[in-house]
């Protein structure tokens, strides 16, 4: 902000300025007094401060009797301004050069028309506009943090708009500037500025793309809200109505921070000849994944030609948890049942509005319109990204993203959880999710994201080994692993304990007795087996210590929090393959893992609904 300015005296005629309100005027006494001037004298009107300083020191006040300060090099003169003014050039400074002998032989007078500018925000996030925040300009982390935030209008709030509301520059309703962040201009002054001022909102062009602000427009002929600032428009001359007067102006965000966004936006306020600039900075508000562990509100399913019953019974699950079911039927899910792989559940929160936000997949399959079509809405926003060259793998299914609760790791804090990535070892044969997506992740700030491999899957998604349950103790909530180590060493259990014979998986193409398929070889050449895991006896280095399975963390909580975790489920895989002789690459659970399970934590019971053990729901 400019806070102080120079202004040059002109012996023999008046010169007219505008004074801020909290700004001083500078003029350097010495360099503009006539020749044999060797003193000085200052006459101001009453809503104006004067202040003498000598090379950058305040010179004390005159001594009674002591009419003038001497002039001295370096003596500079600072005025300003205690109030508004109620006309053009009410307020005057007049400075007398005096020679030899107290003669005055010329004088310089400045005609001052102050006027009070405040641009003003939610700087300290408790819902009230206040008038000229200290910290209105900056912006800091944490409860006891400062600064505006903004939300991302990516819900559709009128039926009339075809895509989200910030993809328009228009508003539908009074719904739309809810979801938008109040901004005030505050000015107090005469009737009409001074002739050559103007004051004008101003954005950076390189924020124009990432925020909007409307204002209302003829307001005596109903409330018309016009979009006067972002996008195209870098600037916005304000009309300027005489007196003191609020202007309200609502900012909506345009984009989620990302790899080339922090999420700071700064807006400006000047007059249109620059002599001052007040400044307000604003941080879009992040989207943020919703962990397993919140109570459920809605459930969603999907309906295809086979899964009448199992609908069915979900209902009865959702009605006895109190939720509302919600299905998806085949004209929109085109036979895709895997709707965690197509979308993830998240929220964006202001202190003024919250709501939810759904994030898509760049992983198209048959439920690609159902985001669009069927969550996006009123309070429910939508945001995508997608590569734009780069061919999509498996693991941009968002089947490979989880989140944990909140969680302390390392002596610090994660309020909102921790997000889990699965990825690959650094190697070029290695699959990772694209990295639009998980710059997108990683730019939020507030969940930091962790990478675990989950390369060894055939799909390759991280919950399928790893998840959160709730639970009513202290800590609420528990880690899930699914283990195929631990299935074989189970299934060699009850081998010793003479179950050996007893059928599993029966009905299915890898069925047989327990002991049979626990001594089932690995097959090679790139052929698929069907088996629970590779023996350690025949496999040699193909043993289950070289199936990729046996690299899950045995202790996670190193990763993700600081105390015990919590429970392995036993889990058989499928198939193992090879390409090659010696390197085994890929493995499929025979077994749901940690997927599909649905639990529903009650203030008094909790239900619980669990995949087939032969295959997920």
């Amino acid at each position: 902000m400019l806070r102080e300015r120079t202004l040059r005296l002109q012996p023999g005629s008046r010169i007219h300025a505008l004074c801020v309100l909290g700004t001083h005027i500078a003029t350097d006494v010495y360099g503009a007094a006539p020749a044999g001037a060797v003193a000085f004298g200052v006459k101001h009107t009453e809503g104006v401060n004067v202040e003498v300083a000598f090379r950058g020191r305040a010179e004390p006040g005159l001594l009674p009797g002591v009419s003038h300060w001497p002039l001295n090099e370096g003596m500079v003169l600072r005025f300003s301004m205690s109030r508004a003014s109620t006309e053009v050039n009410d307020n005057k400074v007049i400075v007398i050069f005096y020679a030899e002998g107290g003669q005055p032989i010329d004088q310089a007078r400045v005609f001052l028309t102050g006027i009070g500018i405040s641009l003003d925000v939610d700087a300290d996030r408790d819902g009230v506009v206040e008038k000229n925040n200290p910290n209105k300009a900056s912006w800091t982390w944490g409860p006891e943090g400062h600064g505006a935030i903004l939300l991302v209008t990516c819900d559709r709030d009128s039926p009339l708009s075809p895509a989200p509301d910030c993809d328009d520059e228009r508003v539908f309703s009074k719904e739309d500037l809810l979801d938008m962040s109040r901004m005030v201009l505050r000015i107090e002054g005469p009737q009409h500025l001074p002739r050559g001022y103007e004051i004008v909102l101003y954005v950076h062009v390189s924020d124009a793309d990432k925020v909007g602000v409307f204002h209302m427009q003829n307001p005596f002929f109903g409330q018309h809200y016009v979009h006067v600032l972002g996008r195209r428009k870098l600037c916005h001359i304000v009309q300027y109505t005489g007196g003191a007067a609020e202007l309200e102006f609502f900012v909506e965000g345009l984009q989620f921070p990302d790899e080339t966004f922090p999420g700071l936006i700064s807006i400006h306020g000047i007059p249109l000849s620059p002599i001052f600039t007040d400044t307000v900075v604003f941080r879009v508000a992040p989207w943020i994944m919703m962990p397993n562990t919140l109570a459920p509100e809605n459930v969603f399913v999907c309906s295809v030609k086979d899964n009448y019953l199992y609908i069915k019974e979900i209902k009865n699950l959702v009605n006895k948890a109190g939720c509302d079911l919600k299905v998806c039927f085949g004209y929109i899910n085109r036979g895709d049942r895997w709707m965690q792989d197509e979308i993830e559940f998240g929220y964006t929160q202001a202190p003024h509005k919250s709501f939810a936000v759904v994030l898509d997949s760049p992983q198209d399959t048959g439920l690609e319109q159902f985001p669009i079509k069927e969550l996006l809405g009123p309070d429910f926003g939508y945001v995508r990204r997608e590569p734009l060259f780069k061919a999509i793998s498996s693991l941009d299914s968002f089947g490979n993203l989880e989140v944990s609760p909140p969680v302390t790791a390392a002596g610090k804090e994660y309020p909102l959880g921790r997000i889990l990535i699965g990825s690959s070892f650094p190697t070029p044969a290695g699959r990772r999710m694209t990295r639009v997506v998980r710059d997108f992740l990683f730019a939020q700030q507030v969940q930091a994201p962790v990478e675990l491999f989950s390369d060894w899957l055939a799909m390759g998604h991280v919950n399928e080994f790893v998840t959160f349950v709730p639970s009513p103790d202290a800590k609420r909530f528990r880690m899930l692993m699914a283990s195929p180590v631990a299935c074989y060493k189970l299934f060699r259990q009850k081998q010793k304990e003479g179950q050996g014979e007893a059928t599993m998986f029966k009905g299915k193409r890898a069925a047989g007795s327990l002991g049979a398929i626990v001594q089932i070889p690995a097959r090679v050449g790139g052929r698929r087996g069907h088996f629970p895991i590779p023996l350690p006896s025949k496999a040699g280095k193909r043993g289950w210590h070289a199936c990729p399975c046996s690299r899950m963390p045995a202790h996670p909580q190193a990763l993700f929090w600081e105390s015990e975790w919590d429970g392995i489920k036993p889990c058989a895989l499928r198939g193992c393959w090879w390409s090659g002789t010696e390197d085994l690459r890929k493995c499929q659970l025979q077994q749901s893992g940690t997927m599909g399970g649905l639990v529903s934590p009650q203030i008094h019971s909790s239900h619980s609904g669990l995949a087939d053990t032969l295959g997920s729901i």
